[in-house]
Formats: structure tokens, sequence, C-alpha cells
């Protein structure tokens, strides 16, 4: 079959990428086309636009991309039409990919959505849409079930891809040695995969560095960026950025400082105490506190329902407040302790791997002429 996958992000790559693989098992003539980045276009196809150029979080950085997004809305709409897939996969993205779904339904195109949009946190309505456009819907968060079911809406939970992703993940041995980190307590920074959130959360992440000469801060940087990118931020500070490493500085990490988002769960998933930070226009972050009805931001804490992990949001997040958590993770066995005992409550609602393959198999099977 002929598949179209439209992937806006930096995780959504990642689950992409892990699906195509799965679906080139049970399809051996699978044919891809799509929106995403460097992962997916390493299982074939062909990649009609990088997530790099798509990625506007946040109202006001909507709005002042009004026009870019209207110009890759057309133009995805456009390829999709031209290429006549037998199958639509939307993986998360919902602000882009909610409006390709209602244009897919228009031209009777089969709407699969990989990772629900998260309704659940604001304007729950748009479920109402979603159970209009979208044919079948993989859910990846164990109580996204109950709340599809509560507005008279059946989906399939197929577990959670990061799953998938740890446990094929194999740490490199000479990781320390090859980057010369060996000798110092790691602190992994992980400052987001967008300009934006880079631009918000990085000094501040650099700042609490300054404060910690005795252990070796380390920057996931993200792929589509590069190193002079960072430079700007470092001032010729000794902290290394290393692309395409991210679970070998977690496999090595002791403490991490992570912007609100999947790494926060990756992070957990490695068993590594952190301290989430996230910081965003203050026009968009007063919207979103208005219309966004959650007591947690970051996957870790919204999973288990309870705060196991310090959330730094918006004036809250500072050098010093950063510092003042990352202290006990560092110094306080027990505080720590508490920390990683807790973890044990997300693995157990996270439940086992296999999220990739299920899914594969329920498109092939939902899709299938």
């Amino acid at each position: 079959m002929k598949y179209y996958l439209v992937a806006g992000e930096a995780s959504g790559d990642l689950h992409g990428a892990n699906l195509m693989k799965e679906l080139k098992k049970l399809d051996p003539q699978a044919e891809f086309r799509f929106f995403g980045g460097d992962l997916m276009q390493a299982e074939g196809g062909t990649l009609v636009k990088h997530y790099a150029d798509m990625a506007f979080m946040g109202f006001f950085e909507v709005v002042a991309n009004l026009r870019a997004i209207l110009k890759n809305l057309a133009f995805c709409k456009l390829d999709i039409a031209n290429y006549h897939p037998d199958v639509l996969i939307l993986i998360d993205f919902p602000g882009f990919n909610l409006k390709i779904a209602a244009f897919a339904k228009e031209n009777n195109l089969p709407v699969n959505y990989y990772i629900s949009p998260k309704v659940w946190a604001w304007n729950q309505k748009r479920v109402l849409k979603i159970k209009k456009v979208v044919d079948h819907l993989f859910c990846i968060l164990p109580f996204e079930v109950d709340f599809y079911k509560e507005w008279g809406m059946e989906v399939d939970y197929v577990g959670n891809p990061l799953l998938d992703v740890v446990s094929a993940f194999t740490p490199d041995v000479g990781f320390l040695q090859k980057h010369k980190l060996a000798g110092k307590k790691i602190i992994a920074l992980l400052p987001g995969s967008r300009k934006q959130e880079i631009n918000y959360l990085l000094p501040d992440m650099i700042a609490v560095a300054d404060q910690y000469p005795d252990c070796q801060f380390v920057i996931a940087g993200a792929p589509s960026f590069n190193a002079d990118y960072y430079q700007q931020y470092l001032k010729g500070r000794p902290i290394p950025v290393l692309f395409n490493a991210t679970y070998d500085i977690l496999s090595n990490a002791h403490a991490a400082v992570v912007a609100s988002g999947t790494a926060t769960l990756e992070t957990a998933l490695f068993n590594v105490p952190q301290v989430v930070v996230y910081k965003g226009n203050p026009i968009s972050i007063s919207i979103a506190k208005i219309v966004v009805k959650l007591e947690y931001i970051s996957l870790v804490n919204l999973i288990v329902n309870s705060g196991i992990v310090k959330e730094l949001i918006q004036q809250d997040c500072t050098p010093g407040s950063i510092a003042a958590e990352l202290d006990p993770i560092l110094n306080d066995p027990t505080y720590r302790q508490t920390m990683l005992d807790n973890y044990d409550q997300l693995d157990q609602k996270m439940g086992l791997p296999g999220a990739s393959a299920k899914t594969a198999a329920l498109i092939v099977k939902y899709n299938s002429k």
C-alpha cells in the first residue's frame, strides 16, 4: 500500500520512523511519502517537508508564523491529493494534523491518527471534531481510553512507543571515554528541540551549570541544529553539546534539567532524577493558563496523576529555583530515592513495549482492501 505520514516535531519523527519499520515487516510492498525528519527518511520513501520548518509552539508564535503555517497546510493538501495514498497516518501535531484530517475526510481518504491529540488538556469539545474526521485513533496514554469513552468514541490503546525506543537502545560502553566525560557526576541538560524552547530555557540551564563546578553538564543537542548554533549561549563555557546521543547521556547522567515534553518521560524511563522546566512567550503562557485545565504539565506527573517531579514554569523557572531543586537531588539521598521510587509507579502504568508493532498491525488490518 501507499502510505502518507505527517509528523511535525522531533518526537513525531522518532515514532513515525519506528512505525514505518513495523509497517514494512507486515507490508513488504509499502511505499512511503511524508512530512517528517531524518529518522523517517532513514526508513526509505520520500521526505517532502522537514519538521524543522514547521514546529511553531504557543499561541503568539502560531499567530506570528501564520502565513508559513497556512502555506505548509496548502502544500500538504496538494501533495496528498497528487500522491493518492491508500492510507493517511497523522502523528500527533494536532493544530496542523486535524486540518489535514478534515481535508482527507472530504476526499474519502482513510484517516489513521497515531498519538491522540491532547484534547483532554483543553477545549475537550474538540473530540466531536475528531469523531467526524478520524476513522481510527491510536492512543498511547492509558487514561485516554476512558476519556474518549466518556465522549462516546471507541479508540485503540496501543501502549507508549517510547518503551519501544528505550528497550531497543544499546548503550555505548565507551561513551564517557570517547567524549572525555569520566570523573565527574554528569548533569544532563535537555532544552528541547525547537528554537524558541532553546532560546527561553538554555540560558537559565547554563547559568545553573556555573553554580556546580564539580559536576559535568552536558547538553543534548537537537538534530535540527548544529554545534555553532549553541555557541551563542555557551560563550566559551566548557559544556559539550552532543548530537544523536540523548540516550547515552541519560544512561550516564546522575540528574537532569529537562524541558517539558516527551523528554521528561524519556528521562524517567532511564531512571534519572530530574527538574522539569518550561518558559514561553508571556502572552502565550497567559492564554494557556486560562484555557488549559491541568494540574501538571509534564508527562511523568500526568500519567501518574501526582507531582513526583518538580515543575518550574515561566517566572518560577530561574537559575536559582532550578538550583534549589537540583541541590536535594544531588545531595539528599532520601529526596533522591523518593523520586526514584515514584518512578516505579510510572513503570507500572506504562506497561510493556510493543506500541509500534501493535499500531502497524491495526493500520494494516483496518486499511487492507
